[in-house]
């Protein structure tokens, strides 16, 4: 069974947004993502964007140095997103982390009011939730692989999680800061959820559309699909 930590941020003028964006091979969607993420000045506290480039063998480098405020930080070769997200949590200097992907199939203009439950206190970690909003060109097997995935986190850890593979994931720095990371891969979204239930972190889910990329192509694969349900199976049978 889950616990609940109290726990709030200060109040919104004096916290700071982290953006986190990690990305690889994302030269013709990385610019549109960085010109949404920048309009969202004066809708957010003061926001930092920091682009962690896994091993990019395309443009992406030419398409983030357009954007000379945006942090970049480059890895040699292709790692994994866990750990991009390692790294760009390491360098982000913000209290409230949000994972930004770079593909666009989550629109930035919706960080406002995810973001909110946790300016105001009401949680800890906010997920975006495709499936409590708006679905677009989302494959069958995309769909069937996501409800099981977040059906066997429901069942094992008694969490109302419906959509556990969001790539929209919000926290607070202390929330990231209590789960230790080890996770290169996909898996990581998988390790983040079941690390903050058991850490007892409020947890709530706000409804986001969801538009499959037009461009560029997707990096995670049904085998990725396979390795997080046997994370969440194994896990659920260890303590936090």
């Amino acid at each position: 069974m889950v616990t609940i930590k109290n726990y709030a941020v200060n109040s919104p003028r004096d916290v700071k947004i982290s953006v986190v964006v990690p990305t690889y091979n994302e030269e013709e969607s990385m610019g549109e993502v960085l010109r949404k993420l920048l309009g969202l000045e004066g809708l957010l506290p003061p926001m930092e964007i920091i682009v962690v480039d896994d091993g990019s063998t395309d443009r992406t480098a030419d398409e983030v140095a357009k954007f000379t405020s945006v942090k970049y930080v480059v890895h040699e070769k292709n790692l994994g997103k866990g750990a991009a997200l390692r790294t760009a949590f390491g360098v982000a200097s913000g209290d409230i982390f949000v994972i930004q992907d770079a593909d666009m199939e989550y629109c930035p203009s919706e960080i406002p009011k995810l973001v909110r439950p946790i300016l105001t206190g009401q949680a800890d970690v906010v997920y975006g939730s495709r499936f409590k909003g708006k679905r677009k060109g989302m494959s069958f097997s995309h769909h069937l692989g996501n409800k099981i995935l977040s059906l066997t986190t429901r069942l094992l850890y008694r969490a109302p999680i419906t959509d556990v593979m969001t790539g929209r994931k919000c926290f607070t720095r202390k929330v990231i800061e209590s789960i230790d990371l080890k996770e290169d891969g996909f898996k990581v979204e998988t390790e983040i959820t079941i690390k903050i239930l058991k850490n007892g972190w409020r947890i709530s889910e706000l409804p986001i559309a969801y538009s499959k990329r037009s461009r560029g192509f997707s990096k995670i694969r049904y085998r990725d699909g396979i390795k997080c349900l046997w994370k969440l199976i194994v896990e659920s049978f260890w303590d936090k």
